[in-house]
């Protein structure tokens, strides 16, 4: 049967997200049906004894310097370190000004900011969603708080907190663990989210993420938030978690609901990897620039973002910044809410 035959019914559609204010194409003859979608190179188990492994208790001297550690003393669950490699540099002094006069017409300003490691458990063969949903409350509160420790540098604008889980989605190392990269600008695709959101406020004089309510969209729910694909998703099986009291910076969250956040963390990455065969990912917390105004506060909203690494982008993606997604949200939302597990305790 062909891709367009196993898609009897649906046409392709093209769908603003208010959000990141851009348009996606959803195309399912491009697809199989999305039951079948499954990861070709699955992310594979952690050996379980990794003895050079610079991240794994016993090994701390092999690291860059620790930042600190959680409980404060050799037998550490998580511990927060500064990037070895880093991308950017906490040791450049002076206001980051800027430089223009380069025979080019553009810009550039000093490197300065921080990237940190958070070695999510000390054990090489657990991965984060092997863990228990206080231990990953314990990582979400470790985010939590060294995005506050940072927030006192004045000219850090921005701190993106990621994860990448599997080689083809940028994990140099295997041993669990999610990273911190604080800027001294506010990144484009940043900027580009929080003017949708404000575009979607001043239309509506509402939230676009406190609105939130399809059903068909919705994977699960928590007390405090819910998990959804959302209406125009960038990737296939693309998950948002959004708590559902409107929130502007996730370092500002309730340390009380961050287990919670943990246990519904933990059972998406657990029906992902089940229907999907253990795919590589990447995990993103979308959250606000550190100075923002008080009537920004209305509209802009936190959110974790999955992303499944499915398909890769292509010419037409790269060029136009449009992309193709060959499922539709609502199948992608019915495919996962099925995968049966209890929530995640």
């Amino acid at each position: 049967m062909s891709s367009q035959g196993q898609n009897t019914g649906r046409r392709p559609e093209l769908r603003h997200d208010p959000v990141a204010n851009r348009w996606v194409i959803f195309s399912p003859a491009r697809a199989k049906r999305p039951t079948d979608f499954k990861s070709k190179s699955p992310q594979n188990s952690n050996p379980g004894d990794n003895s050079s492994c610079p991240f794994c208790i016993g090994n701390e001297h092999e690291c860059a310097p620790e930042i600190f550690r959680v409980p404060s003393d050799p037998n550490w669950k998580l511990r927060v370190i500064e990037n070895l490699y880093p991308a950017l540099s906490r040791n450049i002094e002076g206001p980051c000004e800027e430089k223009e006069d380069m025979g080019v017409p553009a810009r550039a300003i000093a490197g300065f900011g921080f990237h940190d490691v958070v070695i999510e458990n000390p054990v090489h063969s657990v991965h984060l969603c092997d863990m228990e949903a206080r231990d990953i409350g314990q990582v979400l509160l470790a985010y939590k708080k060294r995005i506050q420790q940072i927030a006192s540098v004045e000219s850090i604008k921005y701190v993106q907190v990621f994860k990448n889980h599997g080689a083809s989605a940028g994990a140099s190392m295997s041993h669990s663990h999610s990273q911190l990269l604080a800027l001294p600008i506010i990144p484009s695709a940043v900027s580009a989210r929080f003017e949708g959101m404000n575009e979607y406020f001043k239309k509506t004089g509402k939230c676009s993420l406190c609105e939130v309510q399809a059903k068909e969209l919705l994977i699960d729910e928590s007390t405090h938030f819910i998990s959804i694909v959302p209406f125009a998703a960038t990737y296939p099986f693309e998950m948002w978690i959004i708590p559902r009291a409107h929130s502007s910076h996730f370092h500002e969250f309730d340390c009380e609901k961050m287990v919670e956040l943990g246990g519904l963390l933990k059972l998406m990455l657990r029906k992902m990897s089940l229907q999907l065969n253990n795919p590589p990912f990447n995990f993103m917390i979308q959250t606000s620039p550190l100075q923002v105004k008080e009537s920004e506060l209305s509209y802009a909203h936190w959110f974790l973002q999955i992303v499944p690494q499915l398909s890769g982008a292509g010419g037409f993606e790269m060029g136009s910044g449009c992309y193709i997604n060959p499922v539709f949200p609502e199948d992608a939302a019915k495919v996962l809410r099925e995968v049966n597990l209890p929530v995640a305790g």
